[in-house]
């Protein structure tokens, strides 16, 4: 094989090599796609720890109402504002989710109109947790009732969240096929881009994660439940 000839062979070679390399490479990608469901547990995720602060700071406000920056509260209704609340439920769920459920019947579509109520109590705890966190400090005669609506609000997507990651969402896969699953995953990906710009779940987790350094929150030995 004369100079040109196995010079054209490399090149064709290197080329079929980087073929079935990005081949490849495209199969283990599309292998670690995120699920529609998975989107929505793991966005479940970021409102538990956002819920957590929650229940953090309302201990906090009770024992010693200087150690809770409002700013911090602030920063964290915002986000479930914005990922939990205008994202989460009114874009996936109220949108696409419920309606499928109730279509579909069953045990799921009778928990559908307690979970849009519970939706909309939210978001009055959420404006409520806004308004009295915008100052320098928070009122005297505010700390009691502000802590009382943290707890209420913990206390009541708890129960919440784990109906739908239970019941809900396992009826609403159930519900479509694995070709209309799959469209729901992309759909989802363009309203959480049309939404936030980018990826929003992995700057939702970078939000919560700088809250939770502020507050001392982000050591997770320190909850290590100690020996009975």
């Amino acid at each position: 094989m004369d100079t040109v000839s196995r010079r054209q062979f490399m090149t064709s070679v290197g080329a079929a090599g980087v073929g079935v390399l990005l081949g490849g490479c495209a199969g283990k990608a599309d292998s670690k796609e995120v699920t529609a469901v998975e989107d929505l547990m793991r966005e479940h995720g970021v409102l538990r720890r956002a819920l957590f602060v929650y229940s953090e700071a309302a201990v906090r406000l009770r024992d010693n109402p200087l150690s809770v920056p409002p700013g911090a509260l602030q920063k964290t209704a915002s986000l479930f504002r914005a990922f939990g609340e205008d994202y989460h439920e009114k874009k996936l769920e109220e949108a696409y989710i419920f309606p499928a459920v109730r279509k579909a019947g069953g045990e799921a579509a009778g928990y559908i109109e307690i979970l849009v109520e519970q939706h909309q109590r939210g978001r009055v705890i959420t404006d409520y947790i806004l308004a009295l966190s915008r100052g320098a400090k928070i009122e005297a005669d505010k700390v009691k009732p502000l802590a009382s609506a943290l707890e209420s609000l913990v206390r009541m997507y708890r129960p919440h969240a784990t109906r739908e990651d239970t019941i809900i969402f396992p009826a609403w896969k159930q519900a479509l096929t694995a070709k209309q699953l799959d469209e729901m995953g992309d759909k989802f990906e363009d309203i959480e881009r049309e939404q936030f710009g980018a990826d929003g779940f992995e700057s939702a987790v970078r939000q919560i994660s700088l809250i939770e350094q502020e507050l001392g929150l982000a050591d997770l030995a320190q909850f290590t439940a100690p020996k009975p």
